[in-house]
């Protein structure tokens, strides 16, 4: 059973040797491991230009993250398909882990297992969340880390490959829309994988826009975005504008009116539980309020 690995990378070069190493300690005789670079001007190439040989890149300009993976489902032919991106990296095993389990279960059509969180460094922090599978979960929150999951290629003839006009959240619309089409899923108790989370990075960098397009993209998809996913926004544009610790009464406010908003946006309507915990966040807001600050000790 091969596996294809597609790494896309854009000026990773302090990341990108990392994720190579990672990938070249799993790989077993007729896998594959192909880097479709969007023409870094960082060093990358260099890095590139030193593993060629022991595995095939392109480096020229592209549509983004979800073309350049594209590109390479295009490329390759393995049996299973993981995507890296150049900022993250496998644990040791996760290949032997993800082969064995396809081997035992060959009705399932995606594999998933634990992940990190890892600094700028590559120290782990923090277990992302992941847990096992439910579409009705998974719609209200990913919980799925990207690099942590392998799918069988016969997927992409019926589902299709990511949606390139995706700048964040293509990795989540396509866990969707394997699950909404009947794929099947597997969690496994394997530690596979860590995902780089920095200030840079594009998800901690541009949460309002990474908001954005989830609710649009769930709105599309599913046709009305959950509760959870408005709120989820609603808090990315307070803190995008201000300090809940010094002002948390205008924090919330603000909170509360972009939630709404998108609300009425996306679902053309608020739903019962969406006003019924507003109602009950603005009451318990102007009690704090009027009662002022604790007294100290």
């Amino acid at each position: 059973m091969r596996i294809a690995v597609v790494t896309p990378s854009f000026n990773q070069a302090p990341f990108l040797e990392r994720a190579l190493e990672s990938v070249a300690a799993e790989l077993r005789l007729g896998d594959e491991h192909v880097v479709f670079d969007g023409g870094s001007q960082d060093g990358s190439l260099a890095i590139l230009q030193r593993w060629d040989g022991r595995i095939r890149f392109v480096s020229e300009p592209d549509g983004g993250q979800a073309d350049a993976v594209n590109r390479g489902l295009r490329a390759t032919t393995g049996e299973i398909v993981g995507w890296l991106n150049s900022d993250d990296f496998y644990y040791a095993g996760a290949f032997d882990a993800v082969r064995a389990a396809f081997a035992a279960h060959p009705g399932v059509d995606v594999v998933y297992g634990h992940a990190d969180h890892v600094d700028i460094s590559g120290t782990p922090y923090e277990r992302y969340p992941t847990e096992p599978f439910d579409l009705q979960r998974l719609l209200q929150t990913c919980f799925i880390c990207q690099p942590a999951l392998f799918f069988r290629r016969r997927v992409i003839a019926d589902v299709g490959m990511l949606d390139a006009s995706l700048h964040y959240c293509l990795d989540y619309e396509y866990w969707l829309r394997l699950a909404l089409a009947g794929r099947r899923f597997l969690y496994i108790d394997a530690r596979l994988a860590a995902s780089r989370m920095y200030p840079a990075n594009k998800t901690l960098g541009s949460r309002v826009a990474v908001h954005e397009e989830i609710v649009a993209m769930l709105r599309k998809r599913v046709g009305r975005v959950p509760d959870r996913w408005l709120f989820n926004y609603g808090h990315a544009v307070a803190d995008a504008h201000i300090d809940r610790a010094a002002h948390p009464w205008r924090y919330g406010r603000c909170m509360v009116r972009a939630s709404v908003a998108a609300a009425l946006r996306y679902n053309r309507r608020v739903s019962r539980a969406m006003l019924t915990q507003v109602i009950a966040w603005t009451r318990a807001s102007a009690l704090r309020r009027l009662r002022g600050p604790a007294p100290s000790a």
